[in-house]
């Protein structure tokens, strides 16, 4: 059969037989997030663009090459969500959250959209959870949403993971920082690859970090912005490395953590987890005091961070994480005749209707294959009813562990069913 359609280059369909490993995985981040009273929160899929160019910054890679972006029917130019943050911001002041608490705590699990090169744990349709506290400017705030962060990756018992923290400085030294950067690589310019080089005036920060091995052993000896943060910059540094400390979360503190975005400030930190190769970072995130307020707030103090659910996927596979995702039927009602099929959904919507869940055959197949298609699907029970059954009033109940059957009148059924 030729297939006329297929998915889109960069996205992927989630089939059934991996849906509750999806499921299982979310359900656990949820757990988590509630444990440590953040509370959930859904935007809509796309947003105005000018949240996303204003928010992250026009000269960032995301919106200069990466955004999904085009005109609706009213001529507003509208995006596919690249990122979360922007998005719980508008959603924080549209709805006036900050007069509602003095601390908002909440969490999403949600799909994004960048136009970028499909690479293993790097999707164009991809999807991430995470966290945003807004309205404190302490750095134990900082240092709650890395421990949340990295109890997600507890819970799964994630082996290997390794915590790194940085400071990006403030408007006050961060500038100064930036000039220092520049006449230090101005002169490894040519070495450099294009990517690098293209870099050196939109965002010289992110030089740092470059995946590039050949980048990364010339800039190493660049000089660190933590080294040269402002007093109050360094002292919120230290007082988050202190904070760390006494919640015993084993870190390292990494001067080439750096952000893309242009509305971080100060914390930066990354989880990494050598099962990814290169592209090594589980989550990332940090503190971004500038956005509230160029979004159209005051100036209000926030902290948070993403992680990717594709690339958290790919490690707990190579982990052999039991997932305890899989889902089986509890009982089929295998039918012998026309009257066993009436029968038969008629009695399933009761089961379920009970909690039991149930399975009926719907394509009249043999009692043979019925049985058969029960043992594939790894079911507990089958119940089997034709004319004869209905006449006597009792079905035939097999258990396929046990391969015991009996016979159990209509009226039990329920009753013998959950007794076992």
């Amino acid at each position: 059969m030729t297939v006329s359609y297929r998915a889109i280059r960069g996205t992927k369909d989630i089939l059934p037989i991996d849906s509750p490993k999806w499921q299982s995985v979310e359900n656990t981040i949820r757990d988590v997030m509630h444990l440590w009273n953040y509370r959930e929160i859904r935007t809509p899929a796309f947003e105005e663009t000018g949240l996303f160019a204003r928010g992250i910054g026009e000269l960032t890679d995301i919106v200069a090459k990466e955004m999904y972006t085009l005109k609706d029917r009213s001529d507003t130019s509208i995006t596919l969500k690249p990122e979360m943050t922007a998005s719980v911001v508008r959603a924080y002041l549209q709805n006036n959250l900050g007069k509602q608490l003095p601390l908002v705590k909440v969490y999403y699990i949600a799909a994004m959209f960048r136009q970028e090169r499909p690479q293993a744990g790097r999707l164009r349709q991809f999807h991430q959870f995470g966290a945003e506290a807004i309205g404190s400017p302490y750095p134990e705030v900082d240092a709650e949403l890395i421990g949340l962060s990295v109890a997600v990756y507890e819970r799964f018992g994630i082996r290997n993971a390794l915590l790194k923290v940085n400071s990006v400085g403030c408007p006050l030294c961060r500038p100064r920082y930036k000039e220092l950067l520049k006449s230090y690589l101005k002169p490894l310019l040519p070495k450099l690859s294009e990517e690098t080089q293209h870099r050196y005036e939109s965002n010289p920060l992110r030089i740092l970090d470059s995946k590039e091995e050949s980048d990364r052993e010339i800039i190493a000896g660049a000089p660190m912005i933590k080294d040269h943060l402002c007093t109050e910059c360094a002292d919120h540094f230290r007082t988050l490395q202190e904070q760390l400390g006494q919640m015993k979360l084993k870190f390292e503190v990494d001067g080439r953590i750096v952000r893309g975005l242009d509305y971080y400030t100060r914390t930066a930190y990354e989880i990494i987890s050598p099962d990814l190769g290169s592209q090594d970072a589980l989550a990332g995130g940090g503190r971004y005091d500038l956005l509230v307020k160029e979004l159209g707030g005051k100036e209000t103090p926030a902290v948070g961070f993403a992680a990717g659910i594709e690339r958290l996927l790919m490690v707990l596979e190579k982990q052999k994480y039991d997932f305890q995702a899989e889902v089986n039927v509890t009982v089929f009602l295998a039918a012998t005749d026309d009257a066993g099929r009436a029968w038969s959904l008629e009695r399933a919507r009761e089961l379920r209707a009970a909690g039991l869940a149930c399975e009926v055959d719907l394509l009249k197949r043999s009692l043979k294959a019925q049985m058969k298609e029960a043992d594939r699907q790894r079911v507990r029970f089958v119940i089997i009813v034709g004319d004869k059954e209905l006449k006597d009033g009792a079905a035939t109940v097999r258990n396929m562990k046990s391969g015991v059957q009996e016979q159990v009148k209509f009226d039990r059924i329920l009753d013998h069913l959950k007794a076992r």
